[in-house]
C-alpha cells in the first residue's frame, strides 16, 4: 500500500518523479515499448517512444498510435510491463539521488515520490532507492484516474503529504512532468538525466534545469528546493 508517514510537523515539501528523475530508467522504458509496439506488428520509431516516456502509458499509447483499438492498448501496456521487468537487475539509482532526499528530509522538507509508475516497479524501485526514511509518501498507478501530463498523481501525493500545491516543489525529468505541475501551479525543477534537453525542459516552463540529482544536490541552497526551507517547521 502506498500508505504516507504521519508529516504534521512538516509544512512544506518536495515531490519527486521517480523514473528518469532518480532511477536511470528512461531508456529502458522506451527499449520495453519498442518490444511492446513490435509484438504486435506496429513499426514506431524508439526516438519517439522515448519523448513521450514520462507520460502514462495510456496516453503514451494514443500518442504513438492514435487509432489504436483498446484491446490492443490493454496487450501493449501488459507487455510493456512484461518486457520492462526483465530489465529490473540493470537498473541503478542516479548518483547522490539517495543523498538528495536525505538533504531534503534533513532540512525539514516532507519528501513524496509522485510517481505513476506500476506498483511492482516502484518497489523494485524504493529498494534500489534505500532511502525509506527520508521519504514521507509515495504514489503508483493505483493512485490516479488520469495519468500524466494531467496532474492527478501529484493531487494524490499532496493528499498523502497533507500539503497545498503552494507550499512544494516538484523535481521530474520529462516535459510531461512539467506540464503536470504548472497544471495545479508548482514549480517544476527538471533534471536532463533522463534524456530530454535544457531548452526543452524550460521551453515546457521548468523554473530551474540540473544535469542530474548530484547537480541539484550541490546546488541545493539556492534552488528552488532551499528556498522553501525557509517556512519549514521541523518536527
Amino acid at each position: 500500500m502506498s500508505t504516507p508517514t504521519n508529516t504534521k510537523t512538516k509544512n512544506r515539501g518536495v515531490l519527486f518523479d521517480v523514473d528518469g528523475t532518480l532511477i536511470d530508467s528512461s531508456y529502458f522504458h522506451a527499449f520495453a515499448w519498442w518490444q511492446a509496439f513490435r509484438r504486435e506488428g506496429l513499426d514506431v520509431q524508439i526516438s519517439d517512444i522515448h519523448r513521450c516516456v514520462g507520460m502514462g502509458g495510456d496516453k503514451l499509447v494514443q500518442h504513438l498510435v492514435p487509432d489504436c483499438p483498446e484491446d490492443m492498448q490493454n496487450e501493449l501496456k501488459s507487455a510493456h510491463g512484461a518486457v520492462f521487468s526483465t530489465f529490473w537487475p540493470s537498473l541503478r539509482a542516479f548518483d547522490s539521488a539517495r543523498d538528495l532526499l536525505a538533504a531534503c528530509s534533513d532540512s525539514g522538507l516532507a519528501v513524496g515520490l509522485a510517481s505513476s509508475a506500476q506498483e511492482r516497479d516502484l518497489d523494485v524501485s524504493r529498494r534500489l532507492l534505500d532511502a525509506g526514511g527520508s521519504i514521507d509518501a509515495w504514489t503508483s498507478s493505483n493512485d490516479a484516474d488520469e495519468s500524466k501530463p494531467a496532474p492527478d498523481i501529484l493531487v494524490a501525493c499532496l493528499k498523502k503529504l497533507e500539503l497545498d500545491p503552494a507550499d512544494v516543489v516538484f523535481v521530474g525529468d520529462a516535459v510531461w512532468d512539467v506540464k503536470a505541475a504548472a497544471a495545479i501551479g508548482v514549480p517544476a525543477i527538471a533534471l536532463t538525466c533522463g534524456g530530454i534537453s535544457e531548452a526543452e525542459l524550460r521551453d515546457a516552463g521548468a523554473v530551474e534545469v540540473y544535469d542530474n540529482p548530484r547537480h541539484l544536490l550541490e546546488n541545493l541552497e539556492s534552488s528552488a528546493i532551499g528556498k522553501l526551507t525557509a517556512g519549514t517547521v521541523r518536527a
